[in-house]
């Protein structure tokens, strides 16, 4: 066993990767000489072919939602820039949407990352790059100017190192216990706006639960309860509004609900003996196709709605995990189950998870996670902000971003020692940021262009629906 360093030598070994990335080399985008729909089409190989244009569509909106659907790109470029060297389980795409509130199994609300799709063994500021320039997009598709799209970037990145620094003098238990809940959000706003809008988003997470949507998604009949469809977002994989195609092997409705039994059984075993306890309370009532995200699109996602023995609700989602575009331009060893991967990277970087996380392997070789479908889950509107709330948003999403990666890492002493006061790599990162957001801007712009030439099929939720309307 290798004996611990003392922070006197792990404060050194911060310093000294500084030699290795200068603190002003990190405003590098890095290899920008690439074909975006080459890649965007690479990642979209294995999806359900007929949700691919869904894909595209959604990423169409604009060059924010353009950003969040094309986290391969920049996982690309960064691969060709330099790193500290400090590297560690990392979310993989933590831009502004990725951010959000859900309930603990304690029943507290929180603030966290909470997409781990690309979870996987990288450096830390990939995570803190994807931030910024997300903050960069989101500004710019507000009309937000130069000067204040920079606030929001030095905000974020001056509390993500102040953050750091506190962190760096926790112990390791302290640490693993640290959580930001709403309450200490709203007693750190800077303003009454960010206050009520606190204040406002507990109450619209109170009424987000399981049973809150029941009665929205599904239709109780004899006794048992069946989840309506809404193409394209919400379906039965069997059923008329079905977009999974004649092969994808799921037109047989008794064989799939078989081989999904055989994945479920293997999910319990990933989950701890009280909670496997829990879900036998529950009686399976249906199962449905949901559409999820942006990025996502086209992965195999289902819904299931489980009903307990006074008729209360408990939705849970199965969600495919692919390859992680971090590990695809970032080798590391890591998990081989996919599934895995998300699910240990979300316990490590989360301050609380949800109590049902664990993974299983499905049909023709596919690798699934599962969670709670809706557990007081919100999430920010980020195009409704002003510059003020936006400002104080990117303060919050650095403080959870420092969280995470200092509980993750247990390195905390030498994040902080290389980033110092944080000047420096803040400045790095505004001439990054906006240098990206222009990168973005140019592959939004050829990617509409294959849109509109025909080269890539990019269709609307409406127009999608509107093909089951009669």
């Amino acid at each position: 066993m290798v004996e611990p360093q003392t922070l006197t030598e792990r404060k050194a070994v911060g310093k000294q990767a500084r030699i290795r990335a200068k603190r002003s080399q990190q405003k590098e985008i890095g290899n920008t000489a690439r074909d975006p729909v080459d890649l965007l089409r690479a990642n979209s190989a294995g999806r359900v072919e007929s949700l691919v244009p869904l894909r595209y569509g959604r990423m169409a909106v604009s060059p924010f939602t353009f950003f969040r659907g094309s986290a391969i790109l920049q996982a690309h470029d960064l691969a060709w820039t330099v790193d500290s060297g400090i590297v560690f389980p990392i979310c993989g795409d933590a831009h502004l949407m990725n951010f959000g509130g859900f309930a603990t199994p304690e029943r507290q609300l929180v603030f966290d990352l909470n997409d781990f799709d690309e979870a996987a063994t990288g450096p830390w500021e990939w995570d803190v790059k994807r931030l910024v320039a997300s903050l960069a997009i989101a500004g710019q598709h507000a009309g937000a100017s130069k000067a204040t799209i920079g606030d929001f970037i030095s905000t974020a990145v001056h509390e993500y190192a102040e953050r750091m620094r506190e962190y760096s003098t926790f112990s390791a238990l302290e640490m693993w216990h640290e959580i930001l809940t709403f309450e200490r959000v709203r007693d750190s706003s800077l303003t009454d706006e960010g206050r009520k809008l606190v204040d406002k988003t507990i109450a619209k997470a109170e009424t987000r639960t399981h049973g809150s949507v029941l009665e929205k998604m599904a239709v109780q009949r004899d006794g048992t309860w069946t989840i309506q469809d809404a193409p394209p977002a919400l379906f039965h994989p069997a059923g008329p509004t079905s977009l999974l195609g004649p092969a994808s092997n799921w037109s047989d409705t008794k064989a799939w609900r078989g081989k999904l039994a055989k994945a479920f059984e293997a999910y319990t075993e990933t989950l701890s003996a009280d909670q496997r306890t829990l879900l036998q309370q529950y009686r399976l009532h249906d199962i449905a196709f949901k559409v999820v995200g942006v990025g996502s699109v086209g992965t195999f996602c289902l819904a299931m709605l489980f009903i307990d023995g006074h008729g209360k609700p408990l939705f849970l989602q199965v969600k495919e995990a692919r390859s992680s575009v971090i590990a695809d331009y970032y080798p590391a060893k890591g998990e081989d189950h996919q599934g895995k991967r998300v699910v240990i990277g979300q316990r490590l970087l989360q301050g609380a998870s949800d109590a049902f996380l664990g993974w299983t392997s499905g049909p023709a070789g596919r690798n699934f996670y599962f969670r709670q479908l809706r557990d007081m889950k919100v999430s920010a509107e980020v195009e409704r902000m002003s510059n003020a709330l936006l400002q104080g948003y990117s303060r919050i999403c650095g403080w959870a971003m420092a969280r995470a990666h200092a509980k993750a890492s247990g390195r905390a002493v030498e994040i902080s020692a290389y980033l110092g006061r944080g000047g420096s790599f803040a400045e790095a990162m505004n001439k990054y940021a906006l240098a990206y957001a222009d990168q973005n801007e140019a592959d939004y712009t050829t990617f509409m262009r294959a849109c509109r030439s025909g080269k890539l099929e990019a269709r609307s939720d409406e127009d999608m629906a509107a093909d089951f309307r009669i």
